[in-house]
């Protein structure tokens, strides 16, 4: 119900950056030049590293569009029927998360590098597909201006730190796999910068902080107490 919920406002907001769209590439342009004083790695000499392998681009794909709502929906499913209070808080931290994250898609339109020609870097969806989205940059259900933050990183590493959360193995460590390789996905398939997914990061554990405190604050309190103290 919450994703449902979720979903109807995205689209709700969907089109308020239509208008934008200049702005939308005079922000990729900062974002690309402030990502290079950082001396943060140059997203198209990843993706033309990438690309040297013919299966990569696919791979990449595959995993953006067939991995972003399986696997967290999985992750919230399990949660539910294993861990009960577990994931009563990340669906309250992915909603946090979410709202700031369309928020910020509102105030910061930000066209992905896929759609700034003079980045040189290749739109994999279109060279190989599948495509999670219409030729038409203003068409479809999606945003495609909606680059800052990423949500495919947020939700991974919030699905990662839920699964590290409520599991005692030694093994648990190997979530962070997902939201490792989807921040690789993400930049090889020139959906995001890097700056993208440092800012989702940033804005979930605000999230995680926001939702931990409410939880000690609030009577009586709206959330269980949860199994672990971590995060």
């Amino acid at each position: 119900m919450l994703i449902a919920s979720m979903m109807i406002v995205y689209q709700g907001v969907r089109h308020l950056a239509d208008g934008q769209v200049g702005l939308a590439f005079r922000h990729a342009n900062w974002v690309w030049d402030f990502e290079r004083t950082l001396h943060l790695p140059d997203e198209a000499l990843i993706q033309h590293w990438a690309l040297a392998w013919p299966s990569t681009a696919r791979i990449a794909n595959l995993y953006y569009v067939g991995v972003h709502f399986p696997g967290t929906l999985l992750a919230m499913v399990w949660l539910w029927i294993r861990h009960r209070p577990d994931y009563l808080r990340m669906r309250t931290e992915m909603a946090v998360l979410t709202a700031a994250a369309l928020a910020l898609h509102v105030v910061f339109p930000l066209a992905p590098p896929r759609l700034v020609s003079s980045f040189g870097m290749v739109d994999t969806m279109l060279a190989t597909g599948p495509s999670a989205y219409p030729d038409s940059s203003t068409d479809g259900v999606a945003n495609q201006f909606a680059a800052m933050p990423s949500l495919h990183v947020g939700w991974a590493l919030l699905v990662a730190i839920a699964v590290i959360r409520v599991t005692s193995s030694r093994w648990r460590w190997l979530a962070l796999l997902h939201p490792a390789v989807t921040i690789s996905v993400v930049v090889i398939t020139a959906n995001h910068y890097w700056l993208d997914g440092i800012v989702a990061a940033a804005l979930l554990f605000a999230a995680i902080k926001l939702v931990k405190s409410w939880s000690r604050l609030s009577i009586p309190n709206p959330l269980p107490v949860f199994s672990r103290n971590m995060l």
